[in-house]
């Protein structure tokens, strides 16, 4: 479960963080009397389940009442990646002279949690890992013990935080995994965290994801569960029961088995296509089910084409292709292209069975994941 940023803020600030003053506003008239009561200037902040919010448009700073009001008008009701914004944080904004990363998740390589922090915050740290791995200060924290002061003055150390605050910077990343362990969650970070004129530390922005089947363990963090979904692709997907990930792409991917729609994903990048989704069907794929998938994926306006990929194992392939062309029965024209492939037990049999007239059936996933980016626009 993924918190909005407003929510990881809360909880954060619960446990002592430093968070500025912030509302949350659902119209512009909301977010110009939060803008007042907190005091100018402030950022207006989309809050929607995306990384890139400010590249794509969705933070905005303001003097202001009158770019305050513009800010509010171009962020709410604005597509962002996929996800309509219909709220906004308004905060305090926080005139810094530095900007840090410290995050802490699970390093499942070495099967131990590992609490990170680079100088080079405000940026994507996923590219600072790839193309600067040395600019990242990674620090594994044994799960008996929890993380030592030592360990967090070693990561800020190796990070090369000032020395003006690298005592506070310590405290936050120590702070920020007890949360991670107490509140079980497998992913929480802060990207910036904000360096003031007087040395201050201040958590900008925040990401705090929580591990499922903990939820009972935490009600408090369960009550927001709903409110944080925010996307209706991803409630839809709860009420099918998929395992389901909106990407940024646009191919359509629905697979019956978490390895061959990771395979699927692989494949669609190296054929110059982009993902739209990973979809996981699960096992038994029958009519309503597939219905289902299809409806969830053509639901999504990114996306240009489907590919379907799966597997004939307990369900055979006849089946599947059944299932199908059931599917497929209960809409008058498909909206988008759709690519099958089958393989499996009686594989052949059901790629005999399915209806090649309303869908493109290749024998290969290769061929399958090319048509399928062809289809979309976006074949090498």
């Amino acid at each position: 479960m993924r918190l909005h940023e407003y929510q990881a803020k809360e909880v954060f600030a619960e446990a002592g963080m430093p968070t500025p003053d912030a509302e949350l506003a659902e119209s512009t008239d909301e977010v110009l009397a939060a803008a007042e009561r907190i005091g100018y200037p402030v950022a207006v902040k989309a809050q929607v389940h995306v990384g890139g919010r400010g590249k794509a448009g969705g933070i905005e700073l303001a003097e202001n009442d009158e770019e305050a009001r513009e800010a509010a008008d171009s962020i709410l009701g604005m597509d962002l990646k996929g996800y309509t914004v219909e709220r906004v944080l308004v905060e305090q904004a926080v005139d810094f002279v530095d900007e840090l990363y410290v995050g802490v998740t699970m390093d499942r390589g070495e099967g131990k949690p590992v609490a990170m922090v680079s100088s080079e915050g405000g940026v994507d740290i996923e590219s600072v890992a790839e193309e600067h791995p040395e600019a990242i200060a990674r620090e594994h924290v044994d799960p008996a013990f929890g993380m030592h002061h030592y360990q967090a003055n070693r990561a800020v150390y190796d990070a090369g935080v000032d020395r003006e605050v690298a005592s506070d910077v310590a405290g936050v990343l120590t702070t920020l995994f007890d949360l991670w362990e107490n509140r079980d969650a497998s992913e929480a970070e802060i990207n910036p965290l904000m360096i003031t004129e007087e040395n201050e530390v201040v958590a900008a922005d925040a990401v705090m994801n929580i591990d499922d089947d903990a939820l009972f363990r935490q009600p408090d963090l369960a009550e927001m569960e709903e409110e944080a979904a925010g996307d209706d692709l991803e409630a839809k997907a709860n009420e099918y029961d998929f395992d389901y990930v909106r990407l940024d792409g646009n191919v359509g991917i629905i697979g019956n088995g978490a390895g061959l729609v990771m395979t699927t994903l692989d494949l669609v990048d190296y054929y110059g296509g982009t993902p739209a989704n990973f979809l996981d069907i699960g096992g038994g794929a029958k009519a309503e089910r597939v219905a289902n998938a299809l409806d969830m994926v053509f639901s999504d306006d990114n996306v240009d084409s489907v590919v379907f990929n799966l597997f004939g194992g307990i369900t055979r392939g006849d089946e599947v292709a059944r299932g199908i062309n059931s599917a497929i029965e209960e809409f008058d024209e498909l909206p988008k292209p759709v690519v099958v492939r089958l393989a499996g037990t009686n594989a052949e049999e059901g790629m005999d069975i399915l209806n090649a007239d309303a869908l493109d059936v290749e024998e290969t996933l290769e061929g399958a994941v090319q048509r399928a980016v062809e289809h979309a626009g976006g074949a090498r």
